[in-house]
């Protein structure tokens, strides 16, 4: 495979990577959960994370910005591992909201971008 592709496939996630991290913190730092609440920050970050992923794959062929904006960016701004650690507080009631939102968001957003 091209080097440059490599150099540019690997420079399109990290920088997609970092600002979508930064994302997800920004909207965690300035919607925190309550102790014992219900999480709605990290769930919010999901569900528009999967919908976003939908309008995506729908509309975008070209494979850097898909890698820079699906791979790296959603990548970055979708929290499912803390859904899972937040899940393990919150309950299973939170587990069903985070993937009956993920699923229908992910079919909206392909749906709309159609």
């Amino acid at each position: 495979m091209d080097q440059y592709l490599n150099r540019a496939s690997l420079t399109a996630v990290a920088a997609g990577g970092v600002l979508g991290a930064l994302a997800r913190y920004g909207i965690a730092t300035a919607w925190p959960t309550e102790p014992h609440g219900f999480p709605w920050s990290t769930w919010l970050i999901n569900v528009t994370g999967c919908f976003l992923i939908g309008v995506l794959y729908s509309r975008v062929e070209p494979r850097l910005p898909r890698l820079f904006l699906g791979t790296g960016f959603l990548g970055g701004y979708t929290t499912f591992s803390t859904a899972i650690v937040e899940t393990s507080q919150a309950g299973l009631g939170y587990l069903a909201a985070t993937l009956i939102g993920a699923v229908v968001a992910v079919a909206a957003g392909s749906a709309l971008a159609r």
